[in-house]
């Protein structure tokens, strides 16, 4: 298994974030990616190489301009509001709703974060940019891998991505790096892409970007919106509008759920994957499935990620892996590395 790795996601480290209420640190932490790539190194999974360069035309083919332009000067803004910025991250605190206008560009910052991002849980610091740029940049060095050739590629970044839309963050999420993978498999010519996204929490962002869209299946197994985070999406009776009907499945479960639901839902997920009859495969790999996650609600055990990354593999596709959220911080790289493990001994 190749990997593609962020050397610069540290450079995105939160402090606070906004939890029911009160201020806490962040579960979003460097040290998510780094256990990954320990477990990787120590199992000797692959080769580890950095991302090539892009422009932002790439990305651009996700993410509205008017948003890049904003997240790429946000930290200068927001210090140049008060210089004590500089030591406290931004968080957003305003948000356009319903009735209020979203067209107009306002000139206030504040005004201006609140416009690109819909929770108060996601802190914006200094390196936000830098890191989250790079990290698309590694989910489209996954995919140029797999268009030469590779059976499938780990793009190892964070932040995370698959709650960012085309032109907001949210939920830890800045750049989409799922939909920028499937969007670079599309441009090369691949007819059609699948995108499986099997975090806890529901792909709002990913799904959103594709909803209309018939060359792009998004397919998602995660936690009931009705009681789980982002909890506006990710009802089952959200199937896509438009070219896109048909095209978006979700497979919402409820909290507690155990690896023999889970694994049913996943055949389910499959089998709609395989009648698509796609080129290529992205995997919003999240691993706050796990039972000791502290922030979600399913109950698989450190062994049934071997099992997911064999279902995974009988697909049968190019793959793309894209590292998403997991918060179980000590046990995430064995949790992660395992479904590579799984996939790769069963792709042989």
């Amino acid at each position: 298994m190749l990997t593609i790795y962020n050397d610069r996601h540290p450079l995105h480290h939160g402090k606070v974030e906004m939890f029911r209420g009160e201020l806490v640190p962040c579960f979003e932490v460097p040290a998510r990616a780094d256990f990954v790539l320990q477990e990787l190194e120590r199992r000797k999974l692959g080769a580890i190489e950095r991302p090539d360069a892009f422009d932002d035309a790439a990305i651009a083919r996700v993410h509205a301009p008017r948003y890049l332009d904003f997240l790429s000067k946000a930290w200068d803004e927001w210090v140049a509001m008060d210089p004590a910025n500089a030591g406290r991250d931004a968080l957003p605190s305003y948000w356009p709703i319903r009735t209020f206008r979203s067209d107009v560009l306002p000139a206030s910052f504040p005004a201006r974060m609140g416009l690109f991002s819909y929770d108060a849980g996601t802190p914006l610091t200094a390196g936000t940019w830098t890191a989250a740029r790079a990290g698309a940049c590694c989910a489209l060095t996954a995919a140029a891998r797999v268009l030469r050739g590779e059976r499938a590629a780990f793009a190892l970044t964070r932040p995370p991505g698959h709650h960012a839309g085309a032109d907001f963050f949210g939920g830890y999420c800045f750049l989409n790096n799922a939909a920028i993978a499937a969007q670079a498999l599309r441009d090369a010519g691949v007819d059609r892409v699948a995108v499986l996204d099997i975090d806890y929490h529901h792909g709002n962002g990913t799904q959103a970007i594709f909803y209309e869209r018939a060359d792009v299946r998004f397919t998602s197994l995660h936690g009931d919106p009705h009681t789980e985070y982002p909890y506006y999406l990710g009802y089952a009776d959200e199937r896509g509008a438009g070219e896109g009907l048909g095209f978006n499945h979700n497979l919402p479960l409820a909290r507690g759920s155990g690896f023999t639901a889970w694994r049913e839902a996943l055949a389910t997920a499959l089998r709609g994957i395989a009648d698509f009859k796609p080129g290529a495969l992205v995997v919003s790999l999240g691993l706050d499935t796990f039972e000791g996650d502290p922030i979600a609600g399913f109950t698989l055990a450190t062994p049934d990620y071997l099992k997911v990354g064999e279902d995974i593999a009988r697909a049968g596709l190019p793959t793309v892996f894209v590292f998403e959220g997991g918060y179980a911080v000590a046990e995430v790289g064995v949790n992660a590395v395992n479904v590579l493990d799984g996939f790769m001994q069963r792709a042989g």
